[in-house]
């Protein structure tokens, strides 16, 4: 199907999935971003992507989000199988995408920001009616819990937790089913890292689909309810909240037998030692031993 208009349906409960991916794949030439990677949105719940940098989340977001098209595997919105040409044409069906740049423009206000590209007209002459805009933007804002008293301020001036939520909300508001959040706290302090999750558990509650992209799994670990960890392209862990502990989370984040393997390794490494600059200049820092190579077996 390569249309990007999705019939919708309504879901018949909680559990069945807005948007599925099935086995989605993504290669370009003979490198395989993405392989095998199954995943179930729901509506009401935190879907958390954990990885690190080259693991996948970026190719993920950018098929979900319709800047590229898979190679591999089907992606389902309602049951209706799917391909997004365009960003534009994911929005229309219900998926919106923050980034990590918000996409505002620093030196607008902040209710131009929120109706860029949207913006509501009146009168024969089209012009712009602003009062109208500033009122949705007012109301929208104060749903998400943030109060901005000068709707024409810079968003430049906002924090970054303040500018999070304006474009949640602005996601929210014009028509998001699935919103995609692409490392919303990965640039933010611990303050606005807490304000951001509050919102995102705002959107939550909103009956959205989040999709949470991050490689912090504190923060996923706070507000997620199933929990997808990639690694080189391919998914090494599908868990619900109930199946693991942030602690488990945290391991399989961190690499789990890599982690363990690096342990071992520095077993023998005094923590607490101190080398001063003389003790370095006199030589009396011993190198590091040669490991042992293994004598062949006879």
């Amino acid at each position: 199907m390569t249309s990007a208009t999705v019939e919708r349906h309504d879901s018949a409960h909680s559990d069945t999935p807005i948007l599925t991916l099935d086995d989605v794949g993504k290669s370009y030439g003979n490198v395989h971003a993405l392989r095998g990677v199954s995943l179930n949105v729901r509506q009401g719940e935190v879907t958390c992507v954990l990885g690190d940098n080259g693991a996948g989340k970026s190719t993920l977001i950018k098929i979900i989000s319709g800047l590229h098209e898979h190679t591999d595997g089907t992606m389902t919105l309602d049951g209706v199988e799917c391909r997004f040409p365009s960003p534009r044409a994911a929005q229309a069906s219900g998926i919106a995408t923050v980034y990590q740049d918000l996409a505002l423009a620093p030196l607008m206000s902040v209710w131009r920001n929120f109706f860029l590209g949207n913006e509501i007209h009146k009168g024969l002459f089209r012009t712009l009616d602003i009062a109208r805009m500033k009122r949705i933007c007012d109301e929208e804002l104060a749903k998400m819990g943030i109060i901005i008293p000068d709707l024409d301020r810079p968003v430049g001036g906002l924090s970054g937790g303040q500018r999070q939520c304006i474009a949640i909300a602005r996601a929210i508001y014009f028509g998001a089913r699935v919103i995609i959040l692409d490392e919303p706290t990965a640039a933010l302090g611990v303050k606005q890292s807490g304000v951001v999750l509050r919102y995102i558990v705002k959107a939550r509650d909103a009956g959205l689909g989040v999709i949470f992209i991050t490689h912090n799994p504190h923060h996923a670990h706070l507000v997620g309810n199933h929990f997808v960890i990639l690694k080189l392209g391919r998914v090494v862990l599908d868990a619900h909240r109930d199946e693991l502990t942030l602690e488990q989370l945290t391991t399989e984040m961190a690499g789990g037998q890599e982690l363990a393997e690096l342990s071992h390794e520095l077993r023998g490494v005094d923590p607490g030692k101190v080398v001063t600059p003389a003790e370095v200049e006199h030589g009396q820092v011993e190198a590091p031993a040669r490991p042992q190579e293994e004598e062949p077996s006879a």
